[in-house]
């Protein structure tokens, strides 16, 4: 499973997020990550905002509660044995 690190824009902590599947809707590209490896874990969906000319891609957290919805419920389709809880 892909790792990624992520860094908290709150704290500048950097974590380890690990990335259970990708999917592009509308010419965005979005992230489902967890962390933890396996058992049952904090998922989170994640948007990519941009690349930079290293390769390094910044994500932020979907807020907005209409795309959350639509994102979520494309991850539940590709998952049939994980529940997501919003």
């Amino acid at each position: 499973m892909e790792k990624i690190k992520f860094v908290m824009p709150d704290t500048d902590e950097q974590v380890q997020l690990f990335v259970l599947e990708q999917t592009s809707v509308g010419g965005n590209n979005y992230i489902l990550v967890t962390d933890k490896e396996e058992g049952d874990a904090e998922a989170f969906i994640l948007k990519e905002v941009s690349v930079d000319e290293n390769g390094e891609t910044t994500y932020e957290e979907v807020e907005d509660e209409n795309e959350l919805e639509g994102i979520v419920k494309i991850f539940e389709e590709l998952f049939d044995d994980i529940d997501f809880e919003m």
